[in-house]
């Protein structure tokens, strides 16, 4: 046998591994308890799925975004309709978008979703569903006459441990309304479960907690720290860490705060600078924290889906959980858009795609 016959397996073998993980420069190398990773489709067939979300019922939930809430049996595959909401008006990338479940789902089986609707406007809401068991009942509206667009319309929802719900709202494509806190565009917001303002905002009677959002689409709460995915102009895509009542700078500041106007602006105006930023953008969406021995080497790290870069990011995260120490992308172009991720409690990561035409998928992540 021939030197190149035997070197051309290798060079293949090699060129499939590396297209399958991409590191960014200051990547260290990995960690020796490092496993290999498989990622296969287990859907296909799906038309814009937006939030898919690791029920407590071991399957996972998902919107697309035409109105259809299902559950997907992560074993077979199978997708479940459960409701489908005929109120959802899909303009441009409106439509039916995030979601989240009850912390104590067994008592509280209740189903949080936002959604775009036509009412003297294009508009936002969010609305509480009730599940039986094989059905979505009973909607209850948490709030509502959001200004919506075609663009920028945020709408990730997360509850966090002292149950409060935190729901990020985009400018609805205009730049005067994030910096005006009477406006509920451009920010995070947060309520009780019922609807209610807690009265700990940072302003009574307002429900927002942080101001200056240009489109939020990734939110999650993990060591006590809440942390967002933001989608920037043409520069800045923003990963960043949500305090009480500060302010992230939009549209007046861009990612980091700049010499000259923006330094003077985040002098006066509390701005809290992103803990990473990326110019050109890489259209930034779905988050989620990953501290799962079953691929060890991302543990203690954030997990970002791409849609311009079709791509998975890991950030890892330093002791204190305020930094980004590395940056690994995988999955470069492999499946195009990644609109969401979850993570299942045995460390499994899903991801769906965002590409339309009923070609989108849900892949599966796991350790080989």
């Amino acid at each position: 046998m021939s030197f190149k016959k035997i070197l051309l397996p290798i060079v293949i073998i090699s060129l499939t591994f590396f297209s399958q993980c991409k590191k960014s420069g200051n990547t260290p190398a990995p960690p020796p308890d490092s496993v290999p990773i498989k990622d296969s489709a287990i859907v296909t067939g799906l038309n814009y799925p937006w939030e898919i979300l690791w029920g407590q019922d071991n399957f996972i939930w998902m919107t697309e975004r035409g109105g259809k809430i299902s559950r997907v049996n992560p074993t077979t595959g199978a997708v479940s309709l459960l409701h489908t909401i005929t109120e959802v008006v899909t303009n441009g990338e409106g439509g039916l978008l995030g979601m989240v479940m009850h912390p104590n789902f067994t008592a509280n089986p209740f189903v949080y979703v936002s959604y775009n609707y036509n009412s003297g406007g294009y508009k936002e809401k969010v609305v509480r569903f009730t599940y039986t068991g094989t059905a979505l009942i009973s909607p209850f509206t948490i709030i509502e006459n959001i200004a919506a667009s075609s663009i920028h319309n945020g709408s990730r929802l997360v509850i966090t441990p002292d149950l409060k719900l935190f729901i990020s709202t985009g400018d609805a494509a205009n730049q005067s309304l994030p910096q005006n806190t009477s406006s509920l565009s451009g920010k995070i917001l947060r309520l009780n479960l019922d609807g209610t303002i807690p009265v700990d905002n940072p302003v009574a009677v307002n429900p927002y907690w942080s101001l200056g959002h240009r489109n939020p689409q990734g939110l999650v709460y993990a060591n006590n720290i809440l942390y967002s995915s933001e989608h920037g102009p043409s520069t800045d895509d923003e990963i960043n860490i949500i305090e009480k009542g500060r302010n992230y700078g939009w549209p007046n500041v861009a990612g980091f705060c700049d010499p000259g106007t923006e330094q003077t602006f985040c002098s006066t105006n509390n701005v809290k600078e992103p803990l990473k930023a990326w110019t050109p953008t890489i259209a930034t969406c779905g988050l989620d924290y990953y501290n799962n021995d079953l691929i060890p080497q991302w543990k203690n790290s954030l997990l970002l889906v791409a849609l311009k870069e079709s791509r998975m990011y890991q950030l890892k995260l330093d002791a204190a959980n305020t930094s980004i120490t590395s940056t690994t992308e995988f999955f470069a172009g492999t499946y195009g858009r990644m609109r969401d991720l979850c993570i299942s409690p045995t460390g499994k990561v899903y991801i769906c795609t965002s590409n339309g035409g009923n070609n989108d998928k849900i892949i599966e992540v796991r350790k080989l």
